[in-house]
């Protein structure tokens, strides 16, 4: 797949000349009113470019693969085990859950301080502090430590002697947005309850969510607030809300894709709610399957099977077989997707993959290769970190990992900012308990 080219730099350039072109010729005595005229005829041209962009005609037969309606997803989806809990077995589910939870929470605050570092900015930087590479354990030391992310956790504290909980971050943060989804809700929350909840708890957001919250917020329907304006709709945002819902449906790929489609729906279309889908559907059959690699699998029986998320998902999962560290995970999804954005669903999708088919049964391998990969590392690494974690269980983590973690993890919920990680554990089972009284 070969993108458009779109000049990226020289069009970030010639704005930078027109601003500066703009004051000078103000600073030389120009009229103000006529340099004012011709800026906002720029960007009439620009506003003009891009509703030509949304009106231009879309492949028809692709857009019939690729619904984004549930009950057309499910329609166009493979055979798959919907259930494979049909009892809600506690001792297991609070092994593979702490082992998801705490392995997610290590996967995010390993690649936070170094998220889109290059390979070879992350290299120099171990060589420098004197750590290994792809790490092993947090890093020693990082860059900027003063400097705070989300504006609560300083970069230090995401530092291995300087750890103190799990540091905010918006993983973290969606994973805990998704409990309170279902405790303030229930389980049969809708599109719109998730609306109302990002207005009650979410202060700001990144790209798509960003857009949707803004438009929640502009008074516009939940059900809208995901395709107004939003370019960003196929992008990863959705896919790192994954797991809350794995976590409260396990044993239960299609529940846990019918969550994640109505919480996905809020932000996002088409391969962006796919990747929500997907990655929920995987970390539910995590709970009681042995291997990551018959999750993985599992997964695609919850999306269009012949969606583009689909498809790179199958080849990765068959390119996945030669592939044996993070330069060639890099390289592989560098030639197929060159163009795609970094931050896209599916060029992450296939990193998360290629990290845990790399790592296998070894936790620290599967976490230090896939932030070794680099791109939007924080997010692969705390997704790839959740599934091993559901199928290794807690045992399956080496203590090195959580034990600084002091029970704590911090968020920027409104009204949350501090939770204790056992009465999150216990929160979700207590959710999870009950979807079973419903199962048939």
């Amino acid at each position: 797949m070969k993108y458009p080219e779109v000049p990226v730099h020289e069009v970030r350039n010639l704005i930078e000349h027109i601003v500066e072109y703009s004051h000078l010729k103000f600073e030389y005595g120009a009229d103000s009113e006529k340099i004012q005229s011709i800026i906002n005829e720029m960007k009439q041209s620009l506003n003009d470019t891009i509703e030509r962009l949304k009106r231009l005609e879309e492949d028809k037969a692709l857009s019939a693969k690729e619904p984004n309606d549930l009950y057309a997803i499910r329609a166009l989806r493979p055979a798959g085990p919907r259930k494979m809990w049909t009892a809600f077995n506690r001792e297991k589910y609070f092994n593979r859950l702490r082992g998801a939870f705490l392995g997610r929470m290590a996967g995010c605050t390993l690649g936070a301080p170094v998220e889109f570092w290059s390979v070879e900015a992350m290299k120099d930087w171990a060589a420098f502090i004197g750590d290994p590479f792809p790490p092993v354990d947090y890093w020693s030391s990082i860059k900027n430590p003063n400097d705070k992310r989300y504006g609560v956790s300083e970069c230090i504290k995401y530092t291995r002697d300087h750890l103190d909980g799990v540091p905010v971050d918006d993983d973290v943060t969606y994973t805990i947005l998704g409990l309170l989804i279902a405790e303030d809700y229930g389980l049969d929350f809708t599109i719109e309850d998730v609306g109302k909840a990002w207005l009650k708890y979410l202060p700001y957001a990144c790209t798509a969510e960003d857009i949707a919250l803004k438009n929640l917020k502009a008074g516009i329907p939940a059900d809208k607030a995901g395709e107004v304006n939003n370019p960003y709709c196929q992008w990863i945002g959705a896919d790192i809300r994954s797991d809350p819902w794995g976590y409260l449906a396990p044993g239960l790929p299609e529940k846990a894709a019918e969550f994640a489609y109505r919480d996905a729906y809020i932000s996002h279309r088409r391969n962006g709610i796919y990747g929500e889908m997907y990655f929920s559907a995987v970390i539910a059959a995590a709970f009681d399957t042995d291997n990551t690699m018959d999750a993985l699998k599992i997964g695609l029986s919850e999306i269009p099977s012949d969606c583009l998320l689909a498809g790179d998902v199958r080849w990765a999962l068959d390119a996945g077989k030669d592939i044996h560290n993070y330069i060639e995970a890099r390289k592989a999804v560098e030639e197929r997707f060159g163009g795609m954005s970094g931050v896209h669903t599916n060029f992450n999708a296939c990193l998360t993959i290629f990290g845990l088919m790399i790592g296998g049964d070894d936790f620290t391998k599967v976490i230090g290769e896939t932030v070794a990969m680099g791109y939007d590392n924080d997010c692969t690494a705390a997704t790839a970190g959740s599934i091993a974690g559901a199928v290794l269980g807690i045992a399956g983590i080496p203590e090195h990992w959580y034990k600084n973690f002091n029970n704590k993890v911090l968020t920027y919920i409104n009204g949350h900012p501090e939770l204790k990680i056992d009465n999150v554990i216990e929160r979700f089972a207590l959710q999870a308990s009950k979807l079973f009284d419903f199962i048939e």
